[in-house]
C-alpha cells in the first residue's frame, strides 16, 4: 500500500462499521460504509481512498473511544442504516453539515425507543407542544424520519416519540445537545405553569401570543446560555405603563436565575413584559 494513505483498523464493529487509528497522528476514526466492517475481516490496514468507505468521522478529543465502541457494538445495524438515512435527509432539508455525534446520538435513542414500543412502554413528552412551536421545521423532519422508522421496522412512531426526534434533528446541527435542549424545554414548561399560576387562568397554546412568548422565552434562555446581551431602549416607558406585566416578568427572571445561576438583565425583563402583556389583552 506504498503511496497510499492508510489507517490501522482498531476494531471491527460490525458489518457497516470499523474503528480505525491514523499512525500518523494516533487520530481515531470512524468509518462508515456497506459491507465495509465485513470486508475487512482479517485485515491489519485500510486505504483512506478505499472506494467502500462512505463517511469518515473523528471522535472528538474529550469523548472517549471506549464509550463508541461500547454504543455501537450493541445497536443493531439495521437501525444504524436507517439513522444514516435520516441523517442525510436532515442535511438535505436543512443545508448545513451536521455534528459527527449524531450517527452516534441518534441510532442509540432510535433502538432505545423501538425497545420501549415493541415492549409496550408508553414514550410521554411532556414538552411537546413547546417542540413543536420553538423548532417546527426540525418536528417536521422528524414526522418523515417516524415514517421511515415506521416502515422499516413495521412499528407505529406516536407523537410524543417524534417530538423527541425533533430534539435530535435540531442537535444535528446545532451545538446545544439534546440534554440541553430537553432542560431548555423543560424550564419554558415550567415558567408557562408559573404564570398560569399567579394569573390563576390557563393559556390559550393555541394563540399566536402564546406561540410568540414561548419563542421570547427559549430566545432568552438561549442568549443566557450563550452569554448575549440585549439593549432595551423603551425600558422606563415599560415599567411605567405594564407595572403587572414587569412585575411578573421580574418573577420569571428570578425563576430563570434560580435555574441556571445567570442574572437577567432589566432590559431582557422589560422585553418579557411586552409578551407577558400582549398574551393577556382581551381576545
Amino acid at each position: 500500500m506504498a503511496g497510499k494513505e492508510i489507517q490501522r483498523i482498531d476494531r471491527i464493529v460490525g458489518n457497516n462499521v470499523i474503528l480505525t487509528v491514523d499512525p500518523r497522528t494516533t487520530k481515531e476514526y470512524v468509518l462508515f460504509g456497506k459491507g465495509l466492517g465485513f470486508a475487512s475481516k482479517g485485515c491489519d490496514w485500510i486505504s483512506t481512498t478505499d472506494p467502500r468507505i462512505e463517511k469518515r468521522y473523528r471522535l472528538d478529543d474529550e469523548q472517549p473511544i471506549k464509550e463508541y465502541q461500547d454504543l455501537i457494538e450493541n445497536i443493531d445495524p439495521e437501525v444504524i442504516s436507517i439513522s444514516e438515512k435520516i441523517v442525510e435527509n436532515v442535511k438535505e432539508r436543512l443545508g448545513t453539515p451536521v455534528q459527527p455525534k449524531v450517527y452516534f446520538a441518534l441510532p442509540n435513542h432510535i433502538q432505545f425507543a423501538l425497545y420501549r414500543l415493541r415492549n409496550g412502554m408508553e414514550i410521554n413528552n411532556p414538552f411537546l407542544h413547546e417542540t413543536k412551536i420553538n423548532f417546527p421545521l426540525e418536528y417536521e423532519i422528524a414526522a418523515q424520519a417516524a415514517i421511515m422508522i415506521s416502515e422499516r421496522f413495521s412499528i407505529p412512531i406516536p407523537e410524543d416519540e417524534i417530538g423527541f426526534l425533533a430534539l435530535h434533528v435540531h442537535s444535528c446541527v446545532g451545538t446545544a445537545s439534546v440534554g440541553q435542549l430537553v432542560k431548555l424545554n423543560g424550564l419554558v414548561n415550567r415558567i408557562v405553569e408559573y404564570i398560569e399560576r399567579n394569573r390563576g387562568i390557563p393559556l390559550h397554546r393555541t394563540s399566536q401570543d402564546y406561540a410568540r412568548l414561548v419563542m421570547h422565552m427559549r430566545a432568552v434562555i438561549e442568549r443566557l446560555m450563550q452569554e448575549r446581551r440585549v439593549i432595551n431602549p423603551i425600558i422606563t416607558e415599560l415599567k411605567a405603563n405594564y407595572p403587572e406585566a414587569f412585575a411578573l416578568a421580574s418573577d420569571i427572571a428570578f425563576l430563570i436565575h434560580e435555574e441556571m445561576q445567570v442574572e437577567i438583565s432589566q432590559d431582557e425583563i422589560g422585553y418579557m413584559a411586552i409578551h407577558l402583556h400582549r398574551l393577556f389583552q382581551p381576545l
